[in-house]
């Protein structure tokens, strides 16, 4: 089991690893092997979440927690901490997609048993959950209890949750109030990667009611910079295209629909997913009005669907029709029409003001405008920014060395190591660099190739090395884990990339001089 498991870590990241993973878990349950049983379904929990697919974290955080409330000792205080952040992510899937049962909303009262009544988390869940539901008194009751309750280990990141409750602070309407919450995020007091572009992304709309109309350009311009191309920020896609329907630059919607349209298909939830296609919806409806409807719009092809070029008008029907069908989803298994209630009150707003000032995307915005000062297209080689696929390819680049990308792993060989580098983590904020050693030992050497690994670890920091008994052969194999959860500059960047294949290559060329 222990080889099987470490085999399916080894394989890329998509659903071939996740149906292995739980096979594996099946497999542990028959043989009563909870430990194997656990350390799988842990496995395919951080394989789902940096692809976006909290729902498939229910039934594996539902039977580790099984497992926790009969046999304890089996976990550490470190693995019982992760796990109660992993049940709040279960429950927060409910609020993504409709494929998620409502029966999941119950599950906060085992979160509550389990961390307490009045935690964060608790209260946050149970406001978020009626918000949801359109239950707006039940939200804003538990939302007083959310905003005075101390931050915990379950309760998320505490620099992004004055994000969050601003968010719903903007759907009710409470203009003023969203932006006091964002006031220590915006003055620079908080420390999380996510900002500032979150908290200026949630305070777009707020400013725009507000008649803070420069501000909210410039916060604009600088937030959609970053959010372009992060998989995890598709979610503020639709705010971007709310805030260019209704500051009277429809064009500028256009725009972005153009450049965002093909991620549609593959969204990072389906929440997600409806918002931007009913944002995306105003754009063309109030370009039309605008006289841009003879635009066209390319979509790719995707799956059976052949490309075209759509019209403005045309686009906006599809993206209707996306946005529709998906809230009837929500609503059918909510039991209410609070989704789609919000999503024809998005399609029924005008421009408040226009055209609002946009500064063009190579400008820093003014101190007037903008608190967080200049900033430039591209970071600087000692600016600390989120870790990113294209950031640890342009690093390989810069060394001159070959590689291919698979999925989300990059992959090369230097001298006898094969050695991958991917993200983990909910953000991706974690660089995982592993090497194989090309040459395999036979599986009557297993305590020798203990013994070395045991010897390597005593005597060298980097990497750790541990051993792939594949049955009928041995892979030596040493995994470096970076946590940049503060970003990392491009210079730190090279460092790391460079000690992890200086390390990597040592490894191997270890285990290739073994007898």
């Amino acid at each position: 089991m222990v080889a099987a498991l470490a085999e399916a870590r080894d394989q890329p990241d998509g659903p071939a690893r996740l149906l292995e993973l739980e096979r594996i878990a099946v497999l542990a349950d028959a043989a009563g092997d909870d430990r194997s049983a656990v350390d799988a379904r842990f496995a395919l929990i951080e394989t789902a979440l940096p692809r976006g697919e909290r729902w498939r974290l229910v039934e594996p955080v539902r039977r580790c927690l099984a497992v926790l409330d009969r046999r304890p000792e089996l976990f550490s205080e470190a693995e019982a901490e992760l796990l109660t952040r992993y049940q709040r992510y279960a429950i927060e899937a409910l609020l993504g997609t409709p494929r998620v049962g409502l029966d999941q909303a119950r599950a906060v009262d085992d979160l509550a048993r389990r961390i307490g009544a009045d935690a964060e988390a608790v209260a946050e869940l149970r406001c978020r959950i009626a918000d949801h539901l359109g239950d707006e008194p039940t939200a804003r009751e538990w939302y007083g209890r959310w905003a005075v309750a101390e931050p915990g280990p379950a309760g998320g990141c505490p620099g992004c949750a004055p994000a969050r409750r601003a968010d719903l602070l903007a759907g009710w309407g409470d203009w003023a109030a969203a932006l006091d919450e964002l006031r220590d995020v915006l003055d620079g007091a908080v420390d999380c990667t996510d900002q500032p572009e979150r908290a200026l992304t949630a305070a777009l709309l707020p400013w725009l009611r507000q008649g803070e109309v420069e501000r909210a350009g410039a916060a604009h311009v600088r937030a959609y910079r970053r959010h372009r191309g992060e998989r995890a920020a598709f979610g503020h896609l639709a705010t971007h295209l709310r805030f260019c329907a209704l500051a009277g630059h429809p064009g500028r919607g256009l725009d972005i629909l153009a450049e965002q349209l093909p991620r549609l298909d593959r969204p990072y939830d389906d929440l997600s997913a409806m918002e931007f296609a009913a944002a995306g919806a105003l754009v063309c409806q109030l370009a039309v009005a605008a006289g841009l409807g003879g635009r066209t719009v390319h979509r790719p092809a995707y799956g059976d669907r052949p490309a075209a070029d759509l019209d403005v008008a045309t686009l906006g029907a599809v993206l209707l029709g996306v946005a529709t069908e998906l809230a009837g989803s929500f609503d059918a298994r909510n039991g209410t029409g609070h989704q789609s209630g919000r999503i024809a009150a998005w399609l029924a707003e005008r421009p408040v003001a226009g055209p609002v000032p946009i500064p063009a995307a190579d400008e820093g915005a003014t101190d007037e405008v903008d608190p967080y000062a200049p900033d430039d297209p591209e970071p600087s080689d000692r600016e600390p920014v989120p870790l990113t696929l294209a950031m640890i390819t342009m690093a390989l680049d810069r060394r001159g060395d070959r590689y291919a990308v698979d999925g989300g792993t990059v992959v090369g060989r230097w001298g006898d190591a094969v050695i991958q580098f991917r993200q983990l983590g909910e953000h991706g904020e974690i660089l995982h660099a592993r090497a194989l050693a090309a040459r395999r030992l036979p599986a009557a050497r297993r305590a020798e190739a203990y013994a070395f690994c045991n010897a390597w670890n005593h005597d060298r920091l980097l990497p750790k090395a541990y051993v792939h008994d594949l049955g009928d052969e041995l892979v030596l194999a040493g995994d470096v884990n970076t946590d940049l959860a503060h970003g990392v500059a491009p210079a730190q960047l090279d460092v790391l990339v460079n000690a992890a294949i200086i390390t990597g290559v040592a490894y191997a060329d270890a285990v290739a001089a073994l007898p």
